[in-house]
């Protein structure tokens, strides 16, 4: 999508969301071989400011350097099927979060027409929403969602200096207060399992949770 819309004004940024910073985010980056700016965001700053809570997760800015769509799922095409022979080299719990992931509601199609429509015609688009539009789109934070905020920082703080063990507590009580923001649960299960399967560490994992609330909840409706 950068290829075809940036000759027409479009930039993108991709900014991944890993308290791991390089190390952990950075070869993914370089086997995507982008051509677009692609950041690392080790603090999760980004998702503090901004109300991200899952991934992949688009927000539109324009020239003025104004949002005009707040934090949404953002798909540029469905994801591909894997080939049994390459299925057949997964661990079974990769198999089985592709079976699930397969199963999510997503809408590359309408979010590509959405984009495409915004590059073409800017402020006329409309897609590219009022600033009343984005306010009222943009997540309120009720006191628990700012105390799971705290936590979270606090529990990559600890792991961050080298008190992984200590970290746990805060994760868990900011998976607690905010049980809907994946953002907090992925990274931390990430942290303790890179397959982000069950651990000692935390009583839910990402395939049990999926399960659990059905896999076409996972992201929320585009409000095109």
């Amino acid at each position: 999508m950068r290829e075809e819309l940036h000759p027409q004004g479009l930039e993108v940024v991709t900014v991944a969301l890993d308290t791991g910073g390089a190390d952990a985010a950075g070869p993914w980056i370089d086997r995507a071989k982008t051509t677009h700016p692609a950041l690392i965001d080790s603090a999760h700053m980004l998702d503090e400011l901004l109300g991200v809570v899952n991934v992949p997760t688009g927000i539109w800015i324009d020239e003025q350097g104004m949002i005009v769509r707040p934090p949404e799922p953002a798909f540029p095409w469905r994801p591909r099927t894997l080939p049994d022979e390459l299925l057949a080299q997964l661990p079974a719990i990769a198999v089985q979060q592709l079976e699930e992931a397969a199963k999510m509601r997503i809408e590359p199609e309408a979010y590509v027409a959405a984009l495409r429509d915004w590059v073409a015609n800017g402020d006329r688009s409309p897609y590219a929403l009022a600033p009343d539009q984005v306010i009222a789109r943009s997540r309120p934070r009720s006191p628990d969602q700012s105390r799971a905020a705290a936590s979270f920082e606090l529990g990559q703080h600890l792991h961050r200096a080298g008190h992984s063990d200590d970290s746990v507590a805060w994760f868990r009580e900011a998976h607690r207060l905010a049980p809907d923001n994946w953002t907090y649960k992925r990274q931390a299960w990430t942290l303790a399992d890179p397959l982000q399967g069950e651990t000692a560490e935390y009583e839910s994992d990402w395939l049990s949770d999926v399960r659990r609330i059905g896999a076409e909840n996972y992201y929320p409706p585009l409000e095109l």
